[in-house]
């Protein structure tokens, strides 16, 4: 154990003992440890913000639009308050096809001083998966991180909280990225490769220019589950996307490397609704794949995409946690089966893999050996992708056992295990 300019870093942990009412409420203390308050859904007080204007600049990373904004707990109006004064942006990024797409985020300039080495750092924080409604965007949730609108219904929560302060407190920038077509009109292209890596390395430009800080200034990307994808994308992509940025570390909590793999693991679990957000995604970028949709689901699948494409992965859960994929076929056989018939969508599948490139920078990869969500096999093969690249990747395995397999806990758990290793290892990354 070891002290880190405020907080403590545990090498080793793990949880065992826990009854059936603590696992119950597991997933869920994932989210409240960041101190976060039930609140209605509020309405965007400047609801235009999330519009685009009619021309999105080519340049990536350009800053659109600014909005003062205020954190958890912070009286508004009050500048310097802490842990930081953030701001709400819009900024140009790229679509798969090279075209440019609005994104929003927030940047947050922390109150605390940074006592490191060189300039302030910046870490773009990647969210995990939030959802696909517009209204499940981390930016509309940064005073009231978890929102309950009972007129959809619908539940959004944005569980960075206690992450960002991890960083705030140390002196060190935060942005959070919505992702491409959260938030902005458009399907939010949930873990598509290309698209959420660039929403993170435009993030780190856009946040930068928002602040005037230096364009040189170190910078490092950080996420678990879909957000570990994102940073791990971001991290292999820099070097040929975002030459300009000066990475230093890259964290990838529980990256979904391999979507064949995980689709296979999250079905019947309590996020299986997920599996929708995905071929969502794929059908908004892949034309090809709307009519062989048509075809192969029944009326339970089609009406499962459309409810999904407008909730909250709170709202999926609880509508449609622990079905089988299966019930929304026609032939009754699972969407993993069905793809294996039909090479085309093998091919989709296949280009969202995280791997066949080398990051520029340090990366350490976590994942947990009983993960119930993200097979622990694929992070390792992702970790060994790279390192037969030459790239410069550590592997954390975390030891939490078995809890009520499908429940999520053994996904939600690690989370909160290895959020201080990871964070300790960018602040290391900051001050070589």
């Amino acid at each position: 154990m070891r002290n880190i300019r405020g907080f403590v870093s545990f090498r080793h942990q793990s949880f065992v003992g826990i009854g059936k009412k603590a696992a119950a409420v597991t997933v869920a203390g994932a989210v409240v440890g960041s101190g976060l308050v039930i609140a209605p859904g509020a309405a965007d007080a400047a609801g235009n913000f999330y519009t685009p204007p009619a021309t999105v600049s080519d340049h990536p990373g350009t800053v659109l639009k600014k909005q003062t904004t205020e954190l958890l707990l912070q009286i508004p109006g009050i500048r310097g308050q802490w842990p930081g004064t953030a701001t709400k942006i819009m900024y140009s990024s790229t679509k798969q096809d090279g075209k440019p797409t609005a994104v929003t985020g927030t940047v947050v300039e922390p109150t605390a001083p940074w006592k490191g080495k060189g300039p302030r750092p910046t870490v773009v924080l990647a969210p995990g998966t939030v959802g696909q409604g517009d209204q499940c965007a981390g930016s509309k949730m940064l005073a009231f991180p978890l929102a309950i609108d009972p007129t959809k219904p619908s539940m959004g929560v944005n569980y960075s909280g206690l992450e960002m302060n991890l960083f705030l407190l140390n002196g060190v920038r935060v942005v959070m990225t919505d992702y491409i077509g959260m938030g902005t009109p458009g399907i939010h292209t949930y873990v598509n490769r290309v698209e959420s890596g660039h929403a993170v390395l435009d993030a780190a430009r856009a946040g930068l220019k928002a602040v005037g800080a230096p364009k040189d200034a170190p910078v490092a990307f950080s996420g678990y589950s879909q957000g570990g994808g994102s940073a791990a994308s971001a991290a292999e992509l820099a070097s040929t996307y975002a030459a300009d940025l000066n990475v230093k570390a890259t964290y990838a909590g529980a990256p979904p490397a391999d979507l064949s793999k995980v689709i296979n693991q999250i079905d019947g679990t309590f996020i299986t609704g997920a599996i929708g957000y995905a071929i969502n995604g794929l059908a908004a970028r892949y034309p090809e794949l709307d009519p062989i949709l048509k075809k192969e689901t029944n009326a339970h699948g089609k009406q499962l995409l459309r409810r999904v494409a407008t909730e909250c992965i709170g709202d999926t859960g609880l509508s449609h946690g622990f079905q089988r994929s299966s019930s929304w076929t026609r032939s009754g056989k699972s969407l993993a089966a069905v793809i294996k018939q039909y090479p085309e969508i093998q091919k989709m599948i296949d280009e969202q893999r995280i791997g066949r490139l080398k990051p520029n920078a340090p990366v350490l990869i976590s994942t947990g050996v009983s993960d119930d969500v993200i097979p622990h096999g694929q992070a390792v093969q992702l970790y060994r992708d790279w390192k037969k690249q030459g790239a410069p990747v550590t592997l954390a395995n975390d030891y939490v056992p078995p809890i009520f397999p499908g429940l999520v806990v053994n996904h939600a758990l690690p989370m909160l295990t290895q959020l201080l290793p990871g964070t300790t290892f960018i602040l290391t990354e900051f001050n070589r």
